[in-house]
């Protein structure tokens, strides 16, 4: 099946800004640690006609799309089943050019009703971007101690009422096991205070939040991805980051604020050999927002944070 709707890569023309001062370099190879439908991707084999493709996905369905959609660029493509921080197995000694992170759910997981991310439309609970492997949001709900359970919501999802939803969630539970989106988008629903329902969008949203990263390891996952990502550059790489919360862009930030600040003491006259910044930083002042108009074409975007960074031409 092809996915519903229209996949509309979040932010494209920044990213191929911000990547081309690398990719136009002759044999430049290219990596999308987060292929997904590959619009991104098919966008850079486009611009960039001798740069190769490295994706990689840890969703064998994205990959059968991403494959399809980019049919005709054999030739320049190496797709891969993998996730972003299993980068330096794929690569091994190989450096590349430029790297791109589009983090978070798929629009193909999104708009797949049966995945089970989207709360607003009733599926099993699985939640899995690999359905392949791992532990589902069902075995989560249903298993974990309620102490657990606040602290991924109140951690991972940033839930104010973290306490009130874990202990509803055991209560329901004892009864029958919790098996569908709609039911557990009901209990998160009931758990909630009324005047606390009337903002900030549906009231399950950061549950279902919680329990994806929790199933997916995501932000562990982007701990390791990074650094290992930045090693993998060549002098005057590039590394572009689409986050959508603040617990991606954070993790992002401090990663790249470590490495663009100098080693050497503080006071010294002059910079010893060694001490230098490894990265520079490319959205200074902070991460770049959507404009209203990307948004307008692609309500997506609307919570995306955009961070990049290059490594020093020195190495």
């Amino acid at each position: 099946m092809e996915p519903r709707g229209r996949h509309v890569p979040v932010l494209l023309e920044r990213c191929l800004e911000l990547l081309a001062p690398a990719l136009q370099r002759p044999g430049a190879v290219y990596v999308d640690a987060t292929l997904g439908l590959g619009g991104h991707a098919l966008a850079v084999l486009q611009r960039f006609p001798e740069t190769v493709l490295i994706g990689l996905d840890r969703d064998p369905e994205a990959l059968v799309h991403a494959r399809r959609r980019l049919a005709g660029y054999e030739d320049r493509t190496q797709l891969v089943h993998a996730v972003y921080d299993e980068l330096p197995a794929v690569l091994g000694p190989r450096k590349v050019d430029g790297i791109l992170f589009d983090l978070g759910v798929s629009s193909l997981q999104l708009d797949e009703a049966d995945r089970g991310f989207a709360y607003a439309q009733d599926a099993p609970l699985d939640m899995r971007m690999d359905q392949t492997t791992g532990m589902t949001a069902e075995q989560v709900v249903n298993t974990y101690p309620a102490a657990d359970l606040t602290r991924i919501l109140r951690t991972f999802g940033e839930e104010k009422f973290a306490k009130r939803i874990a202990a509803a969630i055991v209560r329901e539970r004892a009864k029958a096991p919790i098996t569908s989106s709609a039911r557990l988008a009901e209990l998160v629903r009931e758990s909630i205070p009324a005047p606390a329902r009337r903002t900030g969008g549906h009231p399950a949203k950061r549950t279902f939040q919680a329990l994806r990263i929790e199933v997916n390891g995501e932000l562990s996952t982007l701990e390791r991805a990074l650094p290992a990502a930045i090693g993998a550059l060549k002098p005057g790489g590039r590394v572009v980051v689409l986050s959508y919360h603040s617990l991606e862009d954070r993790i992002t930030k401090q990663a790249f604020a470590e490495l663009a600040r100098s080693r050497a003491p503080i006071g010294l006259p002059i910079e010893p050999p060694g001490t230098e910044p490894t990265l520079r930083l490319l959205t200074r002042g902070g991460a770049e927002l959507p404009s209203e108009a990307e948004v307008a074409a692609n309500p997506r975007a609307a919570s995306v944070r955009l961070r990049a960074a290059e490594l020093h031409k020195g190495g």
